[in-house]
């Protein structure tokens, strides 16, 4: 195994810590304790201590390739999907130019080829050699393994599908060339690492000054049909992220307006409904700001379109950050790239708060207010070139939502009628809250626990 794992060239020099590397390094040392003379008492004690260690080092990777499965929904032959993984997830020149471009007759596609034929030998690996030399039936087991986990429950479903289809084509491919037009066709169709297998990222800091994004698996499924009212706001947030992921011109979007009215859930609904087309979701918080340019340099020659989501946006007097944002947004010597945009949801039409004491310095001419602290607050909303009012829903549109959302969830009107759910809903909202549509599905949440 370690021979070809030394042949790889675009997919080579990863982390020497990877289960593929590890697994190479136990091989190597396999091939070494073939070789130890028995007959020598000194090299017959030190070869079963080797062998025990060998077994012990198999079951370590072994367990790590149960984590990966167990985390993915992998079955059936685990070391292909665990390969099929590893392809999928490794960002090289080779495999980010066939996302952007598809696989052409660059000369680069000699050392892919080199490295397919060697993973084409990876997949077909004959492991009954050191099974049957250490005593051990693993490799065997995990050939045709049986996940128990459900994948119907499972957060990763959308990856481990992708996962498994993609290993058995590879399955059957004939030679190295067979082997390209599979992998090459998924990077063109999905991308290739994280951002090609999931829809949602946070960043986390790293102790080297540098960041990583971390996959949101549990992402809500929520679709933009399942927002019962808001069709103007539902519409021009459509509108321009329909033109941001067909490459026309767009604007950053800020929702603003009453809590539970739908701000965020409009967002996830957009990422969920667009993301067949490429659009992926980066969510910052308000402390990670700081961050936004390394974020920016890191996804901005990546061929998605990604939106830099911002919840619940906000600045007290003393907070700076806004800065951040204002030169990420416009303003900064670097041009924004065309595959980003920033949506942030706020209950501040304005983001900062304002205070009297802001108004001191005012002006009046011709009806017109010139203060330097209120223009430089109010600079930043302005940067939005799209805002969207999500305002509370009179008594009627309440029920309207209310009535909508229980029957979708399954609540007929012979179990309870428009009337009483009006009724129900009216003393609901007196002790919980007021009207919002965060509190309609609350409600209709409690009655369809209730009811089942």
């Amino acid at each position: 195994m370690y021979r070809e794992v030394s042949k790889l060239i675009m997919f080579g020099d990863t982390n020497p810590d990877c289960i593929l590397y590890q697994f190479s390094d136990i091989f190597r040392s396999f091939d070494a304790w073939k070789t130890m003379d028995e007959a020598d008492p000194a090299q017959a004690t030190k070869k079963a201590q080797i062998k025990s260690q060998l077994i012990r080092d198999i079951y370590t990777q072994l367990k790590r390739l149960m984590i990966v499965a167990t985390d993915y929904g992998f079955d059936e032959n685990l070391w292909h999907n665990y390969l099929t993984f590893y392809l999928v997830t490794n960002e090289n020149p080779f495999s980010i130019t066939c996302e952007k471009v598809g696989a052409n007759e660059g000369s680069v596609n000699h050392f892919a080829k080199n490295d397919f034929r060697a993973f084409l030998a990876l997949f077909n690996y004959d492991f009954s050699e050191i099974e049957q030399a250490l005593g051990i039936d693993c490799f065997s087991q995990i050939s045709n393994y049986r996940s128990i986990a459900k994948k119907e429950l499972m957060y990763n479903k959308n990856v481990s599908e992708k996962i498994i289809a993609l290993s058995r084509r590879l399955e059957a491919a004939a030679d190295e060339n067979a082997f390209f037009d599979c992998v090459t066709g998924f990077y063109k169709d999905y991308g290739v690492g994280m951002f090609g297998l999931n829809k949602a990222f946070r960043i986390k800091s790293r102790s080297d000054g540098d960041i990583e994004f971390v996959p949101i698996n549990n992402m809500d499924k929520v679709m933009l049909d399942d927002l019962i009212g808001y069709e103007i706001q539902k519409k021009k947030l459509v509108d321009n992220t329909k033109a941001f992921v067909e490459g026309r011109k767009a604007n950053n979007v800020l929702l603003f307006g009453d809590s539970g009215t739908g701000k965020s859930t409009s967002i996830k609904a957009i990422v969920n409904e667009f993301y067949p087309q490429g659009l992926r979701m980066i969510e910052i918080y308000k402390h990670q700001f700081k961050d936004l340019s390394n974020v920016i340099a890191r996804i901005k020659n990546r061929n998605y379109r990604f939106i830099i989501y911002m919840d619940d946006l906000s600045f007290e007097e003393f907070e700076v950050e806004y800065k951040f944002l204002k030169a990420v947004i416009e303003g900064g010597v670097e041009t924004k790239p065309d595959n980003i945009l920033i949506y942030a949801t706020s209950n501040r039409r304005h983001l900062i708060k304002e205070t009297w004491s802001d108004r001191n310095d005012m002006e009046v001419d011709n009806g017109m207010h010139r203060s330097d602290t209120m223009e430089e607050k109010l600079s930043l909303v302005h940067r939005f070139g799209v805002t969207i009012n999500y305002s509370k829903p009179s008594q009627k549109e309440y029920f309207h939502i209310v009535i909508q959302l229980a029957r979708k969830e399954g609540i007929t009107e012979e179990a309870m009628s428009d009337e009483e759910l009006r009724a129900e809903a009216n003393k609901w909202e007196l002790s919980h809250g007021g009207i919002s549509g965060r509190t309609a599905r609350q409600f209709v949440n409690y009655l369809a626990g209730q009811l089942k």
